[in-house]
């Protein structure tokens, strides 16, 4: 008597469906990772301006105002740039604006900034004064910093969100500190 061997086609529609639900879930988890791979290459950029701002470049509104012009003068007017960041530019307040290539990154081209502000710590707890305006009260104390994508829900729970502009990027692909 020979016994079959082998797989009933029931079995094989199994595995078939299976395999179709773990590509179903994988892809756009993978798609998801892939588009806040390249968001963090903005936040590298930006890396540079933080430092021009943070190591006694802006103690005054004159330091600051020179900071800001000599950052945006880079890399022919946009202070920083890749093949997924179109622009890291710094406002008069010390405000970073990073611009994204939506179609290098992957996103829609109206939810494509995100932006970073510097606050200064007084050493009271949780109080924290934006760096233009703690220039003009003459606060001084630690540089902080408060992220925004389209939401700013990190920033308000750390005190860094007063005069934060939201930013455009969906949340769901900004780092946690900017959400």
């Amino acid at each position: 008597m020979n016994a079959q061997k082998g797989f009933t086609l029931i079995e094989l529609m199994i595995v078939v469906a299976i395999i179709g639900i773990l590509a179903a879930i994988a892809i756009p988890a993978y798609s998801d990772y892939t588009v806040r791979t390249r968001i963090t290459e903005g936040l590298n950029l930006a890396d540079g301006a933080k430092q021009m701002i943070s190591a006694d470049g802006a103690a005054s509104a004159a330091d600051l105002a020179s900071v800001v012009t000599t950052w945006n003068a880079q890399a022919a007017g946009t202070g920083a740039n890749s093949k997924y960041v179109n622009s890291v530019l710094l406002g008069a307040t010390g405000e970073i604006t990073i611009t994204y290539n939506d179609t290098a990154v992957g996103i829609a081209a109206t939810e494509n900034t995100l932006n970073i502000k510097p606050y200064v710590r007084t050493g009271a707890a949780g109080t924290a004064v934006a760096l233009n305006a703690a220039q003009t009260a003459g606060t001084t104390g630690t540089i902080d910093w408060g992220c925004a994508s389209a939401t700013h829900a990190a920033a308000t729970a750390a005190g860094l969100a007063a005069g934060l502009t939201a930013g455009t990027l969906q949340s769901k692909y900004a780092p946690a500190s900017c959400r």
